[in-house]
């Protein structure tokens, strides 16, 4: 039910709880757009019509977001958990759409392995462990991908419940802590575990916006402080890549393949990869893709050089419009704060000290002072954001490490 002529009208799914709530409705509002929201959650939309859903839901929520908003030019899901029905609502709609399938794929770690594989998609070996399986199978998969090797919950995201293990009765520990953290968040206890191969190697992330399957790179950050493990907090992101031009254009097919074999056609995509260092080599290698954009605060680390966002693009995107690649002003960076243990957070102190580095252009502390905090692999949320501009990439890392170092989190 496209809208009739005039200001483009976008039914915008956000989830009660997501960081990005903020940015798309500056973003639409930039764009001049009519906003229908469907959330989950309170929002500070006192000016906006909100149609409650629940993402768990799916046909109900579907239902209601199709009776009640009126006709739309495009669905946008805003974060993670409002995809598969973002996909739901655009198809009922008669708009360009993911299919629900791929999108449950990309939300998957095991089934975008088994797609992946089908597909001839370089990745690690893997095996996927169904619920149950004994001490032995456990073993005998962590044996047969190698050590060390990666112990995984299919349906968490952002380094949640994700462990290395150097050894078989590693795996077994780690295997058991990531059990426990699904029933912790409430998962199903017949959700399956992943097992794969550890891949060394420098880290990159790629996000673009896919048009009919083909894929326009926005942004492609390196990551200079690569985790190693046994947890894989993100921390360092630089861009523009500083990646020789043949590793990053078969980096950047690597992650469209991998789109494809998902069978993702439409919207942003953000795709992690490794460089395999294994045998000397540097094989763009996928460890994970979303059908989303970059996450938490990220894309404010982005100036592109027509002033637009990665959020006007994304919304853009799904009006039909064309995205050309955009240049970023400067080299560009965001430093993740990671919680470093569990406890109450009693308070941040050094902030205006860590934003007086040259070279910083923004500091957020996303967690509220009094709130408890978990470190991953338990945790599922960062202490905040440190973002930075310079004339290389180089000056972005030490004001980002500068800064990070001035800051005193105290946590009890």
């Amino acid at each position: 039910m496209p809208a009739s002529l005039g200001v483009p009208r976008v039914l915008l799914l956000v989830p009660a709880r997501t960081y990005r709530a903020t940015d798309f409705l500056v973003a639409a509002s930039r764009l001049g757009l009519e906003l229908v929201v469907g959330s989950d959650g309170a929002l500070p939309l006192s000016h906006a019509h909100v149609v409650r859903v629940d993402p768990q839901d799916v046909e109900a929520s579907a239902d209601r977001l199709v009776a009640r908003c009126g006709p739309v030019d495009a669905v946008v899901a805003a974060d993670t958990p409002m995809l598969v029905l973002a996909a739901a609502v655009a198809a009922r709609m008669g708009l360009p759409h993911n299919p629900v399938e791929a999108v449950r794929a990309a939300a998957d770690k095991a089934q975008q392995r088994r797609c992946w594989a089908a597909a001839g998609v370089a990745q690690p070996a893997f095996r996927v462990l169904p619920a149950g399986a004994s001490e032995g199978a456990l073993q005998d998969a962590a044996a047969r991908v190698g050590s060390p090797c990666m112990v995984k919950a299919v349906s968490l995201s952002g380094s949640q419940g994700v462990l290395r293990a150097d050894d078989a009765a590693s795996a077994l520990v780690a295997a058991g802590r990531i059990r426990q953290i699904l029933a912790d968040a409430e998962r199903p206890a017949d959700e399956p575990l992943l097992v794969e191969a550890y891949v060394p190697g420098w880290e990159l992330s790629i996000d673009g916006l896919l048009t009919g399957g083909q894929l326009t790179v926005t942004v492609v950050f390196d990551k200079p402080d690569t985790p190693q493990g046994p947890t894989f907090e993100e921390t360092m992101l630089v861009t523009p890549s500083r990646l020789p031009q043949p590793i990053l254009s078969d980096a950047i097919r690597t992650a469209e393949r991998a789109a494809t074999a998902l069978g993702l056609r439409h919207g942003p995509i953000h795709a992690e990869l490794r460089l395999d260092a294994r045998d000397h080599g540097q094989q763009p290698t996928m460890m994970e893709l979303a059908a989303r954009s970059i996450g938490g605060l990220c894309s404010r680390a982005l100036r592109f050089l027509d002033g637009v966002s990665l959020e006007q693009l994304v919304l853009a995107n799904a009006l039909g419009h064309r995205v050309p690649s955009h240049r970023l002003a400067r080299p560009a960076g965001v430093l993740m704060l990671p919680v470093e243990r569990a406890g109450m957070l009693q308070a941040v102190d050094g902030r205006a000290d860590a934003a007086a580095v040259p070279g910083i252009t923004g500091l957020s502390i996303t967690i509220p002072v009094g709130h408890s905090v978990h470190p991953l692999p338990e945790g599922d949320r960062y202490l905040g954001f440190l973002f930075a501009e310079a004339a290389t990439h180089q000056e972005v890392e030490q004001a980002l490490h500068a800064a990070r170092r001035r800051l005193r989190v105290i946590i009890r």
